[in-house]
């Protein structure tokens, strides 16, 4: 291993003065370990209806013949790093805790591997709740006595409000946990369709939203994400519902995450989520925010033409056809003047009144401006060191209203995008070398913002931590 003194990571630490906070690193679980809690939770034969299940990697088609019958996408493969210490570090963290100054890291927040997938769970709704409720148990006394550089995760389903209730209440009341990853991208099915042609197949599915078109009311748990002062924060994963490729992992991986994120963000936000929450914070982790910057636009956009007042500019009933026929008739080649009857009545239906004109109420805006508290203030993006793309969350100059969009260091130590754990603070610090951050940028992208995040929801989330003084100075100054 090498000393914190001779990594590039450790010398960047030193030279910004500031700490970093790793808003999203990655647990390697030790599976047998994980197991043993799946069975302590719900019994023997949990274990091998875990392993077996169609939801979780062990039971998914492998073979290129199997995958081309079910049409299933190629998984990962070969996702972990090589380096047997880089390995051992991120499932054993008494190991991790020693390097985190090699690291130039104050402070990791441990996301699941294998964990993130106990929630996807879809058919055996028992085994999702045994397997969510064993993995929470299990990752809190795994990191529990280093909780002065690092904190777990919990998962919690979402199928249904109260499921997410009861998971929410007992892994913070219960187990102290000050993070949860809500499950982003639960399938529904629709009625009247093929539901599962085959064992991996998702016709006849709809993805949830949460915020818009979905049978339950999830303001429940958003209401208690509030309650008990955490953050809302997402880890989504590739399901069978997505475009995918049965041949090719990195068609199926590259942008995966930012089009869930996208798919997500834009209904809580357009499902007036964050209208209804103000208080209440949303973590997007990995993905990047290039995404976020297109999207943020996107809704700026579509408000300065479509909102309450300004649809009305497109009611039919304002278009003058009789004029439009002159034109046409003055106008058109002789083709199209030979269809004026056909082009009359195209023109002439007004088409059916929309029940609901203003797709924006329930954000509850009167003007533009607004959407910097609405998504701008409200949403944090993860992004991984070696994106260059991560300086256009702070493109003032480019975003609209100048806004600086919330990009948060997310180191994904543990997979495979970090072949050397090491550097991930130096790597991520190129883009101040090379002018595209300014110093302050790098600041709130490894500091301010992930601190924002969740001392935002909870002042005292670092306290005891190593980082306690220097967060308290922040929250004073206010973020």
């Amino acid at each position: 291993m090498a000393t914190a003194q001779e990594t590039r990571s450790a010398k960047v630490r030193a030279r910004i003065g500031h700490p970093v906070v790793d808003a999203d690193g990655h647990l390697q679980e030790a599976g047998p370990v994980l197991m043993e809690y799946v069975r302590e939770v719900g019994g023997g034969d949990m274990v091998q209806r875990f392993a077996t299940d169609p939801d979780m990697n062990d039971g998914r088609p492998r073979s290129l013949d199997e995958r081309r019958k079910n049409w299933a996408r190629k998984r990962n493969f070969w996702g972990s790093p090589t380096d047997a210490v880089d390995r051992a570090c991120v499932t054993v963290p008494k190991l991790l805790h020693e390097r985190m100054d090699e690291f130039g890291m104050d402070f990791t927040i441990l996301y699941p591997s294998q964990g993130l997938f106990v929630s996807h769970i879809q058919k055996d709704s028992e085994l999702r709740r045994v397997a969510c409720r064993a993995y929470n148990l299990f990752a809190a006394d795994l990191l529990r006595d280093y909780a002065d550089r690092m904190a777990g995760v919990a998962v919690i389903p979402m199928p249904t409000p109260q499921e997410a209730l009861e998971e929410l209440d007992y892994v913070v009341n219960v187990l102290g946990f000050k993070v949860v990853n809500l499950e982003g991208t639960v399938l529904r099915p629709i009625p009247g369709l093929a539901q599962t042609p085959s064992e991996e197949g998702r016709l006849g599915t709809r993805m949830e939203l949460f915020a818009l078109d979905s049978e339950y009311d999830y303001d429940p748990v958003w209401a208690r994400c509030v309650e008990l002062k955490v953050a809302a924060t997402f880890h989504t994963g590739l399901r069978e519902r997505d475009v995918h490729s049965i041949t090719n992992y990195v068609y199926n991986h590259i942008g995966f995450v930012g089009n869930s994120h996208a798919r997500l963000a834009k209904a809580l936000f357009m499902g007036g989520v964050t209208n209804r929450f103000p208080t209440l914070r949303f973590g997007f982790l990995e993905g990047g925010v290039s995404w976020a910057t297109n999207l943020y636009a996107d809704i700026v956009a579509h408000w300065e033409k479509r909102n309450g007042k300004a649809i009305h500019q497109y009611d039919p009933a304002r278009l003058d056809r009789e004029r439009v026929m002159e034109l046409i008739a003055e106008y058109g080649d002789d083709r199209t003047r030979a269809k004026m009857e056909e082009m009359r009545r195209s023109i002439s239906g007004q088409g059916a009144r929309p029940e609901v004109l203003d797709e924006f109420a329930a954000c509850g805006m009167e003007r533009a401006e607004e959407i910097l508290d609405r998504f701008v203030s409200r949403f944090y993006f993860g992004c991984e060191a070696d994106d260059t793309l991560n300086a256009q969350a702070f493109a003032s100059t480019i975003n609209p209203f100048n806004a600086r969009l919330k990009a948060v260091i997310g180191s994904d130590i543990g997979h495979w995008d970090v072949p050397v754990m090491n550097d991930v603070i130096g790597e991520a610090y190129e883009l101040v070398e090379r002018g595209s951050m300014t110093d302050q940028d790098f600041k709130d992208f490894v500091f301010t913002n992930p601190v924002s995040l969740h001392a935002g929801m909870n002042p005292d989330f670092f306290k005891g931590t190593r980082v306690e003084k220097q967060v308290a100075e922040l929250l004073k100054a206010g973020i």
